[in-house]
């Protein structure tokens, strides 16, 4: 296929001004793709203004709003990658990662200014009015109109950091084909129509947030942005807005019924990832005749690697469906080796949709094998390519959507004057799918309390890390080896003497 050699506002906005382009949906505002095109070169401008001396990187600390979706294509016309920086983060995780990709720029908004400040000492642009020092208004910087750039397909367009296995996030290197790849497989799978309206109300710096405001640029369809998801007001939205598609983690979607919500006839799908679909969610979604796509996908992957429709779901029970066109998914043993339909084993998978490697080069190398990109996920496939993800190599813990990597909350406790061991494990929740657990060993003599162990940890986590079940022993349950028995401390943690 010919890849754009321009940003995808651009090449749209010249093939269909006139069509909606964008609503606000917490303003009930929209733009055409003309407007949309006007918007996007103003935020260039600025941005080639505020990052001199041509620029990689811009970093932004933004939540979801429009003003992210037009910066974002403001840096693709300036041939710039975008950091997206989780507002959620502790100031000290975001510094990290900062100073990891070195951006030339921050953009950050009224209510993410404090901490720009405090990581960046670069220059800083808000999208909103600002009178903190060191912060610039984007609007006040003007700039001459810039001259697109031309892309490739090579084009590093986004590093988005995900969870890593050794408690240093790894940050994903995307590229203009990875997007546009991963845009194109995910048409083939769930349909588009120019009239479609694929409501955005995931967080914008993970890649199920990001992935409707691109493809909804490449196919020239609408995309509705609300800033947060509520489940009331996000009933609202789908309804008034007629939209066709949404991005949903589980627990979104559970809220959704919970409130009463009934799908209107223009809904086509409900894309659902982030997490493991359980199967009475997906039974409730049958009864109300909710289209319930469940999906597999990584940041590695530019989103979607496989995904079931709502009548493959409801007949293969567990499965999350068959790879997207041009997805390569392997199943391989210990040794590498691709098993038999059935066998389990770690997924791999390859394609055009997947990273070219990840910020640090020695972490790519571990990553890649003969067969392609390691996921850690434990899965299997059945004769006609359906896939069932079972586990993870790894202890991540996946809470409402967020990945949670034990070993940093782990290296977190341990800081901790009256704490000498910790466990860290994932433990079963109604409403985030997992909740954080940690078994603490007090250190000798000392009696810290789970308040005391949670004001600790919140000064050093974001909120979504924070143990929410807290218990204390003696002695971590170890196996001759040494290895800590990981289910005897779910059985403790949800059974034994716990301080919640």
């Amino acid at each position: 296929m010919d890849w754009p050699t321009q940003d995808l506002v651009a090449a749209r906005a010249a093939a269909t001004p006139d069509r909606t382009a964008l609503i606000d949906a917490d303003r009930d505002e929209s733009i055409t793709y003309r407007g949309y095109d006007a918007a996007v070169g103003r935020r260039a401008s600025a941005l080639n203004q505020l990052a001199s001396d041509d620029p990689d990187r811009i970093a932004v600390l933004l939540g979801t709003r429009p003003a992210f979706a037009e910066l974002f294509f403001a840096a693709m016309r300036l041939g710039v990658s975008v950091v997206p920086l989780n507002v959620r983060l502790t100031p000290a995780e975001v510094s990290e990662q900062v100073e990891r990709t070195d951006p030339a720029a921050l953009i950050c908004a009224r209510g993410t200014a404090a901490t720009a400040t405090e990581v960046f000492e670069g220059p800083i642009a808000s999208v909103d009015e600002t009178e903190r020092d060191g912060v610039q208004a984007l609007e006040d910087l003007g700039g001459e109109p810039v001259e697109p750039a031309t892309l490739t397909p090579e084009t590093e367009q986004v590093v988005m950091f995900t969870s890593g296995t050794t408690g240093r996030p790894k940050g994903v290197r995307l590229t203009v084909e990875n997007l546009v790849a991963s845009a194109t497989a995910s048409a083939f799978r769930l349909g588009v129509s120019p009239s479609d309206r694929w409501l955005c109300c995931l967080p914008t710096y993970h890649m199920g947030g990001l992935a409707p405001v691109v493809r909804s640029a490449l196919y020239g369809s609408t995309v509705a942005i609300q800033r947060e998801f509520e489940a009331a007001e996000t009933a609202r939205v789908l309804d008034e807005f007629e939209i066709t598609g949404v991005s949903l983690v589980p627990t979104m979607l559970s809220r959704l019924l919970d409130a009463g919500w009934e799908p209107s006839e223009q809904l086509r799908f409900v894309l659902l990832g982030g997490a493991p679909a359980a199967e009475e969610l997906l039974a409730r979604c049958r009864e109300r005749d909710v289209p319930a796509c469940p999906t597999y996908g990584m940041t590695e992957t530019a989103s979607q690697i496989a995904t079931a429709t709502p009548e493959g779901a409801a007949s293969h029970e567990g499965t999350v469906g068959q790879p997207l066109v041009n997805t390569t998914v392997t199943v391989v043993n210990e040794d590498g080796d691709p098993v038999a339909p059935g066998e389990t084993g770690e997924i791999v998978v390859s394609g055009p949709t997947v990273t070219p490697g990840y910020l640090d080069p020695e972490v790519t190398e571990e990553a890649f094998g003969p067969e392609g990109l390691y996921t850690g996920d434990i899965g299997s496939r059945d004769e006609d390519g359906r896939l069932w993800v079972h586990n993870r190599v790894d202890d991540r813990i996946v809470t409402g959507g967020e990945n949670v990597d034990p070993g940093e909350v782990v290296a977190v406790l341990r800081e901790h004057p009256e704490i000498r061991e910790a466990a860290v494990v994932g433990l079963d929740d109604d409403e985030w799918g997992e909740r954080v657990g940690a078994l603490v060993i007090p250190a000798d003599e000392a009696h810290p309390t789970a308040e005391d162990i949670e004001d600790h940890c919140r000064e050093r986590l974001a909120g979504f890390k924070l143990p929410r079940t807290v218990g204390f022993a003696e002695e971590l349950p170890r196996t001759a080896s040494g290895t800590i028995k990981k289910e005897r401390i779910r059985n403790y943690l949800t059974e034994g003497d716990t301080q919640n």
